[in-house]
């Protein structure tokens, strides 16, 4: 959980960077610093490491579902679209980044 938590911290690049953070919305800059380095999407990430850690407190089969139906929900719908303005917006280079940083770790 703590690991989510510090992922999700340390993407507060978006505010230095003045950039949004929001999926449906153009960026201004592209950020490949810090915890992007190693994952295209750590805020998803450290959501999901979030929901696992809590999972494993809460001690109940059922409480996995979540963290694998979040997973889900942004492969399928909000990663897609982000990547796509991303491409979109920065090209070559984009495409050069997520050929070599991987989409979740």
């Amino acid at each position: 959980m703590v690991l989510g938590v510090v992922l999700n911290l340390w993407t507060s690049l978006f505010k230095k960077n003045k950039t949004t953070v929001k999926p449906h919305e153009t960026p201004s800059k592209m950020i490949t610093s810090g915890p992007y380095k190693f994952t295209r999407n750590p805020m998803y990430l450290g959501m999901s490491l979030l929901f696992f850690g809590l999972a494993i407190f809460l001690g109940s089969l059922v409480a996995f579902s979540f963290p694998l139906l979040f997973i889900i929900l942004m492969d399928a719908t909000f990663i897609p679209q982000e990547e796509k303005n991303l491409e979109r917006r920065f090209g070559k280079k984009y495409i050069e980044y997520k050929n070599k940083v991987r989409r979740w770790i």
